[in-house]
């Protein structure tokens, strides 16, 4: 997927995306000029996100 449309679906800026790659917490990969994230690598680091437990909205 492209960084677009990574930022729209995780909702994250592209600052933040780009922070998350310096940091090795995701793989962007390149063809020719284009930045993209595989599908794979996108829900790895999604999955690998801190759950927060007991919010306002958690349920018992």
């Amino acid at each position: 997927m492209t960084v677009a449309d990574f930022c729209e679906r995780y909702r994250i800026g592209k600052t933040s995306l780009y922070r998350e790659a310096a940091a090795g917490r995701i793989t962007l990969r390149k063809f020719g000029s284009a930045t993209r994230i595989t599908r794979e690598d996108a829900e790895s680091w999604a999955a690998s996100l801190p759950i927060i437990a007991g919010g306002a909205n958690a349920t018992a």
